[in-house]
């Protein structure tokens, strides 16, 4: 009878869990405000951490309480004092670029008509790698009698029938709910000061070649009066930006 050396033991690696093998993203949030201080403790105490990291709420000139009740609420207070809601986001962002940028960026109205709540499911298409911008549509989505006025809902209908006449794409909503890959929105050289913003992410993101995607949100009457849709002068100023906006980089490199 032979004798065999039995062969030395080899352990294998085990297989990594989901966990190890995708470590999960860090998620950062962007809040503009200006003069919020009763509905923006509402919207920090939604937020779901996780996901979120850090909040940082982009003071937009505010002459009552909103920088201390975002302090208090754990966000980090960043001075816009540039008005415009394009300013206080890039305001933001500015930040975020010199502090640890996250791998994901979301931005978040202050006066609590988002719900904070349903961010993972926002986040969740850039966190498996499916887009690189996601836009929270609160036309695919559940919305309160009334909280989408009708002036907005008309500007909203022209600007996505805009874009896509001219970049071939189909929006439903130009919503301020929305998140992005920080690479992918870096790659976008965002420079809106004001109405323009969300109008400027979503066309230059088409013209990048980035891979959008919409989801739905719900959507309620906002704590107090909106300062652009609330009146008149506001809407007019704010659909011809949006209008101009989606135009011009429909004309040119952007």
């Amino acid at each position: 009878m032979l004798d065999f050396e039995p062969l030395p033991r080899v352990d294998l690696p085990s297989e990594p869990t989901a966990r190890q093998a995708l470590p999960l993203p860090t998620v950062d949030v962007v809040i503009p405000a200006l003069n919020e201080e009763v509905s923006l403790p509402l919207v920090l105490a939604a937020l779901p951490h996780p996901p979120v990291r850090r909040v940082i709420v982009a003071d937009n000139g505010s002459v009552d309480g909103t920088a201390r009740v975002a302090r208090t609420g754990g966000a980090i207070v960043v001075p816009a004092p540039r008005r415009g809601y394009g300013s206080a986001c890039l305001a933001g962002l500015g930040w975020l670029r010199q502090n640890d940028p996250p791998d994901i960026v979301a931005f978040v109205d202050a006066d609590f008509s988002d719900h904070p709540d349903e961010l993972p499911a926002l986040v969740a298409p850039l966190a498996a790698g499916e887009a690189d911008l996601v836009i929270g549509s609160r036309i695919l989505g559940r919305r309160e009698r009334g909280a989408l006025l009708p002036q907005a809902r008309a500007g909203n209908l022209v600007a996505c029938l805009l874009i896509r006449l001219l970049y071939g794409h189909r929006y439903t909503d130009l919503g301020p709910f929305r998140a992005a890959r920080w690479p992918a929105l870096e790659r976008l050289g965002m420079s809106d000061p004001d109405f323009g913003w969300t109008a400027e992410m979503q066309v230059k993101a088409l013209r990048h070649g980035l891979a959008v995607a919409e989801v739905p949100v719900s959507y309620r009457r906002r704590v107090g009066v909106s300062k652009i849709t609330g009146t008149v002068s506001g809407t007019v100023r704010a659909g011809y930006k949006i209008l101009w906006t989606v135009l011009r980089y429909s004309w040119g490199k952007g």
